[in-house]
């Protein structure tokens, strides 16, 4: 039978005694996703596996942050040529500077990576003098040092945070709802994280401290996303006694959708807002949380639901059965 989808005005729909839901739509009959279960999750599998390849093959493109090397700020009184200006760099045999616009067209953003036997002093006053030959109203307005030490630190700084955020997912989940819920929804988020990586390997799109901010954030985001749903699984345990485990779930995701689309709708619009309109310094930051928005919806629904499935959830798990509750009772 057709799925319908009926459209109504925003409206607060309460549910019981258990507060209030804002729905755009209502679906009727429940969308059997747990059906599609085994697909979606060979599918991920499919693109985890490249998503890997691609990171042990090509390998993170590290900028500054993470390498070490020089920043400098560079502002001209007239909108800026970069190709001129990676021309200029490249006569003094700085190939591999990065050069993007910052902010405005008038401001340029210099990055170096470190050079052997040549300080980030030396570096910057070779910059500024060829461009400033060039161009007489260039103005250098800032200058930083980026020490392999310090981004070693934050590589390993890195990890450890995706590690720590990783760890905290699980015991959390674990302790709410119980363990397979846990490990569903960890295999899931650390999915969205992988394809993450895996987007930024293949097209070696630079990856900085915003970036790895971002994948953090899609780390608590997918979460969150998993909770909600988790959390509407639990109850229809405890509610719709004879519905087996895969109806229970289609259920809990369907009456989700709702809330689904209104939060990662917002949410991508603001983000697409930064991604077309913040310019070179925000872009790979919102692109990153476009890819794990997106991607955190799919493995919530398509991914952390059907493991639960595999890792054998069921009603027991929350509700003790009536021997066991009898022989409690004095």
């Amino acid at each position: 039978m057709t799925n319908k989808i009926f459209l109504i005005p925003l409206q607060i729909c309460g549910e019981g005694n258990k507060g209030t839901n804002m729905e755009f739509f209502r679906i009727k009959q429940d969308i059997p996703f747990m059906s599609y279960g085994r697909y979606t999750t060979s599918i991920s599998l499919v693109t985890f596996i490249v998503a890997v390849i691609f990171l042990a093959t090509r390998g993170l493109n590290f900028g500054v942050d993470f390498t070490g090397g020089t920043v400098l700020e560079m502002h001209y009184a007239q909108p800026a040529d970069l190709n001129k200006v990676r021309e200029q760099l490249s006569g003094i045999g700085l190939n591999d500077a990065q050069v993007q616009n910052f902010g405005t067209s008038h401001d340029v953003l210099i990055q170096v990576p470190l050079k052997q036997n040549t300080s980030g002093s030396k570096l910057s006053e070779q910059v500024r003098d060829t461009l400033h030959s060039q161009d007489a109203s260039v103005e250098m307005r800032r200058v930083e040092f980026v020490g392999p030490q310090v981004g070693k630190e934050l590589v390993e700084n890195g990890a450890m945070a995706l590690l720590l955020v990783s760890l905290g997912i699980v015991c959390y989940l674990w302790m709410r709802f119980e363990w397979k819920f846990g490990l569903a929804a960890i295999i899931a988020n650390l999915h969205d994280v992988v394809i993450i990586l895996g987007f930024f390997a293949a097209f070696q799109w630079e990856f900085s401290l915003s970036v790895l901010a971002a994948v953090l954030a899609v780390l608590g985001y997918s979460v969150n996303e998993s909770v909600v749903v988790f959390d509407r699984i639990r109850e229809n345990f405890r509610k719709l006694r004879k519905t087996e485990v895969a109806g229970i779930i289609d259920n809990a995701i369907t009456r989700t959708m709702s809330r689904t689309i209104i939060t990662h709708g917002c949410t991508q619009i603001m983000v697409t807002a930064m991604l077309f309109l913040g310019g070179e310094t925000l872009h790979y930051f919102a692109l990153a949380l476009t890819i794990g928005i997106l991607f955190s919806i799919y493995s919530s629904v398509l991914v952390a639901s059907p493991l639960l499935m595999i890792f054998g959830v069921s009603r027991e798990d929350f509700i003790k059965p009536k021997a066991e509750v009898e022989e409690v009772l004095p």
